[in-house]
């Protein structure tokens, strides 16, 4: 675990990504199914009929072995797309086994926009979102452009709000000991790694 005392979110995020990117290939698969473990049999899994997910990037944990399960299972799968204006809002929209994706701005894969098929974030029950650095108070260390909180800006507002059920995804070793909140970090309800939940 990182000791985030004296250090900067700046600071943070740059130990944090190397670490990350640090892990070798085997490492990076072996993360991924223990993470597909953690969550696969999960109730709050088995439960969730729309789920959120993303495509790693940047030595990101990899979900897509929980992608696939979910299409398996039946489930709606979403992946976040980019708007082209405003630059910094984003929205889920669903995917299907086999679709076509194209890289954004960022070179992150993502479905074409297509209205019809994106669904608000409060319909959905679960979202996994990727993340930089956490701890075990629900803090999210992101990679600072604020995609996921101004989309999740009003699950913060309204704090009885239940859905989406809000999950972040990393590696163990993007854990640190505390991270200093800002007024429009949203909290998440757990971190899941490859080697348990906090």
């Amino acid at each position: 675990m990182l000791e985030s005392n004296n250090l900067s979110r700046q600071q943070l995020r740059r130990q944090l990504r190397q670490a990350r990117r640090a892990l070798g290939r085997h490492a990076q698969r072996q993360a991924s199914l223990g993470l597909y473990r953690q969550l696969a049999q999960n109730p709050a899994w088995r439960r969730a009929r729309h789920i959120a997910l993303y495509l790693p990037n940047d030595g990101e944990i990899d979900p897509q072995l929980l992608l696939r399960a979910a299409q398996r299972q039946g489930k709606a799968t979403y992946l976040p797309v980019l708007s082209a204006w405003p630059r910094t809002k984003m929205v889920f929209q669903r995917i299907r086994r086999g679709e076509a994706l194209t890289p954004n701005r960022f070179r992150i894969l993502e479905p074409r926009r297509n209205l019809h098929l994106q669904r608000k974030v409060w319909a959905l029950d679960l979202v996994l979102m990727p993340l930089v650095g956490f701890d075990d108070q629900g803090g999210r260390l992101g990679m600072g452009g604020g995609f996921y909180d101004r989309s999740l800006a009003y699950k913060a507002r309204r704090k009885s709000a239940n859905k989406p059920m809000l999950l972040g995804l990393a590696h163990a070793c993007q854990q640190v000991d505390q991270l200093a909140l800002a007024s429009w970090d949203v909290p998440l309800n757990a971190t899941v790694t490859n080697k348990g939940w906090f």
